[in-house]
């Protein structure tokens, strides 16, 4: 019975989840709107918006922090590039579109983007 546990479990172990999640990011930031399942953009959405907020502040313990999940070129565009972008914004960096289902296994799927207005 699953209670008070946070995140979803996609059916993978702890470290593939952390990896998984990884890759989602790094892809997110690199190329600022990606196509995934709506369960995946969900929980991405809780690693991504607290990334964004530490890159807002930008010290250097707030970069160290951000480059335990990240790599050192993801986490240079985050600070350089996006984070700027978000200085008068309060929250809400991403916006979840739901797509049609795949049609191979019939996944409901959504494209996860960073909102920039």
């Amino acid at each position: 019975m699953r209670k008070r546990k946070k995140g979803k479990k996609f059916g993978r172990v702890k470290a593939q989840r952390r990896a998984l999640m990884k890759s989602l990011v790094s892809s997110l930031v690199l190329h600022k709107k990606i196509k995934t399942t709506e369960t995946k953009a969900k929980e991405l959405r809780r690693f991504i918006e607290p990334l964004i907020t530490k890159a807002k502040i930008g010290d250097l313990h707030k970069r160290r922090q951000v480059r335990k999940f990240l790599s050192d070129s993801v986490t240079n565009k985050l600070f350089a590039d996006i984070a700027p972008l978000y200085k008068k914004r309060a929250g809400g960096y991403t916006r979840i579109i739901k797509l049609a289902p795949r049609e191979s296994d019939g996944a409901r799927m959504a494209q996860i983007e960073l909102v920039y207005e």
